[in-house]
């Protein structure tokens, strides 16, 4: 390559940094970076996709955290952004997180955070060439929204299908699986445990447990403070945990608090329950600060928490 093009290439490097944002650039805990840049590809990888709220924040997409397990991508959430970001991903060096290899998914709840990005999960990895059907687990109501979405974009997916576009007849479809509390998949890679949690009126809500070869990877989901979570997050690996600050909350109208005191999990109730979990690490994702910055919230806990605790970002990998 000569000299004119060797510098093309850093400038494009350079501006698809600048695009992506400070905050969305890969930051490794526990996972090595070779001297190309790229992430080495450890059995068990942990990539947050999309660590926001409903709250439009330009450096945090929808909610939706990938466990990558020998090349394997599994999906918990899928926000808005999620396609996006798992390209970004895979961009900056995760394998595995290829567009068209997301073929599994386990939802949460559906509340819209955690959902919207459910056509762009469906569709773009079949444009991309995904040619095997999606698999998506979760609550009651999984397979009215997937029928729902399915009927939204029926034109669409004729034209792909009957046009001049060249598209395989299977990767679109999607297998959307009702589960209840317990083992829900299992593979080669990884069991996956669902586990109730109280996201206040919320008939059916989960968080999940991964069991790979190498860790225990358990992920809340929205929830106010849970047994479940203390319970099959004891001892794991890493915990991944919505929180909210205690000293914004404060700030709220009574009505907010009421709200949020039912749905969600404080800084002072998570620092109780990591206590009694010990996780090996805390990792806080769906940051509600109400005002509140990073570094406020994070001593909230760390005042209250002797463990290893970070505040998570998109695209960063552990």
């Amino acid at each position: 390559m000569n000299k004119s093009k060797t510098f093309l290439c850093i400038l494009l490097a350079i501006f698809c940094l600048l695009l992506l944002g400070p905050s969305s650039r890969i930051l490794a805990q526990g996972t090595d970076h070779n001297r190309s840049g790229q992430v080495d590809q450890k059995i068990t990888q942990i990539v947050l996709l999309g660590t926001g709220t409903p709250i439009a924040n330009p450096f945090r997409s929808g909610p939706s955290t990938a466990i990558v397990v020998n090349g394997e991508p599994y999906i918990v959430d899928f926000g808005p952004g999620v396609v996006r970001r798992a390209a970004a991903a895979h961009w900056m060096g995760v394998k595995g997180l290829e567009v068209r290899n997301l073929r599994r998914a386990f939802v949460t709840h559906l509340h819209s955070d955690h959902t919207a990005g459910y056509p762009d999960l469906i569709l773009t990895p079949w444009v991309m060439g995904r040619n095997q059907p999606l698999e998506v687990y979760g609550p009651e109501g999984i397979r009215d929204m997937t029928e729902h979405i399915l009927t939204a974009y029926r034109q669409d997916i004729d034209m792909r299908l009957h046009g001049s576009e060249p598209a395989n007849s299977e990767g679109y479809k999607v297998m959307a699986f009702e589960v209840k509390p317990g083992v829900v998949y299992r593979d080669s890679n990884v069991t996956v445990e669902a586990f109730a949690v109280n996201h206040g009126l919320w008939p059916q809500a989960f968080g999940y447990k991964f069991s790979t070869p190498e860790k225990t990877i358990v992920i809340s989901g929205d929830t106010a403070p849970s047994e479940n979570v203390v319970f099959h997050g004891s001892g794991c690996d890493v915990l991944i945990h919505e929180v909210y600050s205690q000293e914004g909350f404060e700030r709220l109208t009574p009505a907010w608090q009421i709200y949020h005191s039912s749905y969600h999990t404080s800084s002072l109730e998570l620092a109780e329950i990591a206590s009694r979990a010990r996780p090996g690490l805390l990792i806080l994702y769906h940051q509600l600060f109400f005002g509140s910055t990073e570094t406020e919230l994070l001593r909230e806990i760390q005042e209250r928490y002797e463990g290893n605790v970070v505040s998570g970002k998109d695209l960063e990998v552990y």
